[in-house]
């Protein structure tokens, strides 16, 4: 069987000094190409993890995901296939190129401009994409407690049943993938499983608080989750302005919350496993996306 290249990169983007958007383009000598940064995954990486690390190495900045975009899939020479995922980045903390063996020079454009000088017509589309977007002006991770046991084993009161053995690599796990985003807050619905969920992403942002909030806890009485969920989804929409919030809930009104900031009527889509989380991203009161991490 030919296994898949798992590769990730991203479009990096800032703000010149006339407030124009200008993106990065990389120049690699080995091809003689303009390309997005990006590069394959380490072994066991999660794509955003390896988009992340390779914008650092090649551009020398460190993108904060704020948007995923689509995914780039085509053959190798040699026939293997190959899979980049990519995401829109915002620039903070730049510094020299990491990898001068892959890039010898940058090019900051506007995304038309980069989509004329890019060498490969997928990534043109991808920057095309980028230059029809409308401004980003909120993001926000949504997570759902990772492993608790089995509820009809917990003898005591639900509220008070931890997170397992499982549940702690979940966390995590998790935390290594939500520190990317950067979050100034740290929200969780009521249930100790959930603050203990963030509780290793609030570690690596150096002991930030860790916030309970009653909005995004699952309801006594099972019939009055689609009600709550709206309720969970009005608070989503409060917490957009003040700095990225990551937020953990619980299964039974994350689908419906999740819905209902899409205006649908329909869950079933937005089912999440638990420990599983997903990157939201706001135009205004626009909800752009919602990319399962």
């Amino acid at each position: 069987m030919t296994h898949a290249v798992q590769a990730a990169g991203g479009v990096l983007h800032r703000r010149d000094g006339d407030g124009t958007i200008e993106v990065c383009l990389v120049h690699r000598p080995r091809y003689d190409d303009w390309a997005l940064p990006k590069g394959k995954l380490d072994d066991d990486e999660h794509p955003l993890a390896g988009a992340v690390r390779e914008v650092a190495e090649e551009t020398g900045w460190t993108g904060v995901p704020e948007l995923r975009l689509p995914t780039v899939d085509y053959e190798l020479p040699d026939g293997r296939p190959k899979t980049v995922d990519y995401w829109l980045m915002r620039a903070t903390d730049g510094g020299p190129v990491q990898d001068t063996d892959e890039v010898d020079e940058l090019a900051w454009l506007p995304p038309a401009q980069a989509a004329e000088r890019v060498s490969y017509a997928d990534e043109r589309r991808i920057l095309e994409h980028v230059a029809g977007l409308p401004p980003i002006t909120a993001v926000a991770g949504l997570v759902r407690h990772a492993h608790a046991g089995e509820r009809k084993a917990w003898k005591g009161n639900d509220a008070l049943r931890p997170i397992d053995e499982q549940g702690r690599a979940d966390a995590e796990r998790m935390a290594v993938v939500l520190a990317l985003l950067k979050p100034e807050r740290l929200i969780t619905a009521t249930p100790l499983r959930c603050k203990q969920t963030l509780e290793p992403l609030s570690a690596r942002l150096g002991g930030l608080p860790i916030v309970q909030d009653g909005a995004f806890a699952e309801p006594a009485d099972a019939d009055d989750a689609p009600a709550k969920a709206k309720v969970g989804a009005q608070r989503m929409l409060e917490l957009r302005p003040g700095g990225v919030p990551v937020i953990c809930s619980q299964g039974k009104v994350m689908p419906a919350m999740l819905a209902a900031l899409h205006d649908e009527s329909d869950p079933a889509p937005y089912k999440t496993a638990k420990g599983a989380a997903w990157l939201l991203t706001w135009s205004g009161d626009r909800l752009l996306d919602a990319s399962r991490l």
